[in-house]
């Protein structure tokens, strides 16, 4: 209730100094995917808690639609992974991650249509459908290589999530497919009957972490709003503790009609990183070139 309180009492406060301003600053404007490691961004936007600071957030399906609106739009910071952050980088050396959300446990799978044994065993074409653009791409390499299947041709099938699911749904193809996805559309995905053949809790050795990305500029001139919300995300996942079903009706319109019970299925496949991180993870991460040291 204390951190509920002070919380508030932050919001006042900087929504009177906002009313003692001229309002000429443009909003601070964030992409996010929607994806249930970033609801307690739609939390806060969704409680009103993000227009005293400032700050604008839009949401789209895929990770990489995410990072092209991004880089297009011109916008200020993105969320994604680290190979959304290992491709902006290319183009902007000086991006940095400033924000941790989440680490996928379980949550990004591997999924199809036969076992293991069988794909390994087939002599036809596999059908891969994936987010081309986005870390599936790493996880498909990640899996193909731990289960001994490098020799088989595939046929990379680039939709993002929801017309994946579609395509199956109305489909139903018999021929051997993959599925690169993540929860909630694994728990849709094996109501159609596909089996899990390996996630980022088993069967893969990939590293896979959702943060808040910006170029060092923006993080210098908007640093007290980016700590300010990152309050705020830390305030979200406490409300999500206390109250699960509260904290779902206010982020379900940004996770693509995703009921409760699937909410909560794929929360048991994250593992939220709004604390400070273990030193083991924080060497994970830095052997991967993934920098910690600016993180709020």
């Amino acid at each position: 209730m204390m951190k509920f309180m002070k919380v508030m009492l932050l919001l006042f406060t900087i929504a009177n100094l906002a009313s003692c301003s001229t309002q000429t600053e443009p909003p601070l404007k964030i992409i996010a995917n929607s994806w249930i490691g970033y609801s307690p961004l739609f939390y806060a936007k969704e409680s009103g808690w993000l227009k005293p600071l400032n700050i604008q957030v839009s949401t789209v399906i895929s990770l990489g639609e995410s990072l092209n609106i991004y880089e297009t739009a011109e916008l200020d910071a993105f969320t994604g992974t680290q190979y959304e952050y290992s491709q902006a980088q290319q183009k902007d050396s000086s991006l940095l991650p400033i924000m941790m959300f989440d680490r996928s446990n379980g949550g990004d799978s591997v999924m199809a249509n036969q076992t293991i044994k069988a794909l390994q065993q087939s002599t036809e074409t596999i059908d891969v459908y994936l987010e081309m653009h986005s870390v599936n791409q790493l996880i498909f390499k990640d899996f193909i290589k731990q289960h001994q299947l490098t020799d088989k041709t595939f046929n990379f099938i680039n939709k993002d999530q929801l017309k994946i699911y579609s395509i199956i749904k109305s489909t139903r193809p018999s021929n051997p497919f993959i599925v690169v996805t993540y929860v909630p559309y694994s728990q849709k995905l094996a109501k159609l009957g596909l089996q899990e053949l390996a996630s980022t809790r088993s069967g893969l050795d990939l590293l896979v972490v959702d943060a808040l990305f910006t170029p060092k500029k923006t993080f210098l001139q908007h640093q007290t709003q980016f700590a300010q919300l990152k309050s705020l995300i830390n305030q979200a996942i406490i409300e999500l503790e206390k109250n699960p079903f509260h904290y779902y009706e206010k982020v379900k319109p940004h996770l693509e009609n995703t009921g409760y019970e699937d909410f909560q299925a794929s929360l048991k496949e994250i593992e939220w990183l709004n604390t400070p991180l273990k030193p083991e993870l924080i060497k994970r991460l830095n052997d991967s070139h993934f920098p910690t040291r600016n993180l709020l």
